[in-house]
């Protein structure tokens, strides 16, 4: 028999990858996906914070922020959701009871994260549209 295929039950089995390499390969992919969540965030972040100093030299309006909040929190999603696939990568070769626990409480703590920065879009985009609407709509004389 070939060196790839070993016996088990009087059959051959044929392994791909040995877990030891399926370890590496999954390791390299989470350290790309966390990297891509880690930029994801700091570009959000840092075009956040550009924008924002723009908007304070121009203008001390509270409405004029909104906008900048919004987008930054959606910078914020998209990075959670990275950060979260890169948890779950991890646990994806033999995970340990511990690995699942630690996986389950990170999931549920960002989940919950990205369900409260979800809402809180949602609401500041309503109040925009609204702000837009009352804006749009011509004065009645009493």
């Amino acid at each position: 028999m070939p060196d790839a295929a070993l016996a088990e039950g009087g059959r051959a089995v044929f392994e791909l990858l040995s877990e030891e390499t399926l370890r590496n390969v999954v390791d390299v992919l989470v350290r790309l996906v966390e990297s891509a969540g880690a930029i994801v965030i700091f570009s959000g972040a840092a075009i956040a914070f550009v924008r924002f100093v723009v908007v304070a030299v121009r203008s001390r309006s509270a409405a004029d922020f909104v906008p900048i909040r919004l987008d930054l929190g959606r910078y914020l999603a998209i990075g959670l959701e990275f950060q979260l696939a890169s948890d779950i990568l991890r646990t994806a070769v033999a995970p340990t009871f511990l690995e699942i626990g630690e996986l389950a409480a990170v999931a549920a703590i960002r989940t919950a994260l990205n369900f409260f920065l979800a809402r809180e879009i949602r609401e500041e985009r309503a109040e925009v549209e609204e702000a837009r609407a009352e804006a749009a709509t011509p004065a009645r004389p009493g």
